[in-house]
């Protein structure tokens, strides 16, 4: 071998050898790196080898310890950080007391974060920690096909969280979740669920696709959108917190439709359902604004809205439900007409506006051609 040759091989080794190091250092520092993330993206977005590191398996310990008898979890926890033996001691004590909930992608998130573990760990508790999860869904929807916030309902009679609850997509997450199961969509392909969980996953995605036709506000004949929340019994629209007023809603609506939108085969009464509500998300588009952040002398950030007629599309996150145009809400539950006229913190502390809807007005031509030929 020529000795050019013999320096080309060693030049070509030494940059494999380079790369891989580069490789191996990068997941090193992603896999170390999951402490300092947020639980949601360590739940769901690492790499799936990730799922059957010993790191992993730590983690699935602390979900498995926190789960609630009742099948749930609780929200906002940081269940991928160690826990100390206090708060270990704390989460068994409250096991039995109320607190599983949908909100924020609770308990969804959990399950979810199971069955990536057990498709790279066989470990039976996993299995059985996800279908007690699953068994939760079950219990805590309504008869009407709804889910409430949190269950068992955690406050007395007027507690909002029994409503059913759109708020932050907590009741369309469910549903994804549900189809996602009864698919047999790989994700849960290793968790290889009986028929009966998975016929049950259906009836249960049924009854919610029922509901959401049902809780969608009428005018005039014809249907519009949704309100964040619905009354668990009459249906109607209904209050949450003090500023979250019943409305006609400019964003959770959004993911409403879009779950109606991705049904095989929907009936008349859906396809329906989504042209109202199409047609409200146009004739309600706030145009020529645009929403801004200001800094005072003081360095204290402030939200504003602007003119500008360049400006892509806005919706309100509320509409009033007898005038139909926006409205604004401090903690005093009093209705403003401009983001402007509520309280420092509410005005900074919220969203009040969104583009979401834009997102759906750019699928609906095609989804709309295809349910038509």
């Amino acid at each position: 071998m020529s000795l050019s040759l013999k320096r080309k091989n060693m030049k070509t080794r030494v940059l494999f050898t380079l790369f891989f190091a580069l490789a191996a250092t990068a997941t090193y520092a992603q896999q170390a790196d999951y402490l300092i993330m947020s639980w949601k993206n360590v739940a769901t977005k690492m790499p799936e080898a990730w799922y059957g590191s010993a790191e992993a398996k730590a983690v699935a310990e602390n979900v498995l310890l926190t789960q609630k008898e009742i099948g749930g979890w609780e929200k906002n926890k940081d269940y991928h950080k160690p826990l100390s033996e206090a708060e270990k001691a704390e989460f068994k004590a409250n096991r039995a007391k109320i607190g599983a909930t949908f909100d924020n992608g609770a308990t969804i998130t959990e399950m979810r974060f199971l069955a990536k573990v057990y498709s790279q760990v066989q470990d039976p508790r996993y299995k059985e920690a996800f279908e007690k999860g699953l068994n939760y869904i079950f219990i805590s929807q309504y008869p009407n096909g709804g889910w409430p916030q949190f269950f068992p309902i955690r406050g007395g009679k007027g507690d909002y969280s029994m409503h059913i609850t759109y708020n932050d997509d907590a009741m369309v997450n469910t549903m994804k979740f549900l189809k996602e199961i009864y698919s047999q969509n790989k994700a849960f392909e290793a968790m290889n669920l009986n028929s009966d969980l998975t016929a049950k996953a259906q009836k249960s995605f049924d009854a919610g696709i029922d509901c959401i036709l049902k809780t969608q506000i009428v005018v005039d004949g014809s249907p519009t959108v949704w309100c964040a929340q619905h009354d668990e019994k009459t249906l109607a629209p209904a209050n949450a917190r003090a500023y979250e007023l019943a409305s006609f809603s400019g964003s959770e609506s959004v993911g409403i439709v879009l779950l109606l939108m991705d049904l095989d085969n929907p009936s008349q009464e859906v396809i329906a359902s989504i042209d109202g509500a199409v047609r409200w998300f146009e004739a309600h588009r706030i145009e020529g604004i645009s929403l801004e952040t200001e800094t005072d002398a003081q360095g204290k950030k402030n939200r504003v809205v602007i003119a500008d007629a360049k400006a892509p599309a806005l919706w309100a996150r509320f509409y009033d439900m007898e005038t139909q145009k926006p409205y604004f809400c401090d903690r005093d539950g009093i209705k403003k007409s401009t983001l402007a006229e509520i309280g420092y913190e509410r005005r900074n502390g919220y969203s009040w506006y969104t583009n979401a809807p834009e997102k759906l007005l750019k699928e609906y031509p095609a989804w709309k051609e295809k349910v038509e030929n």
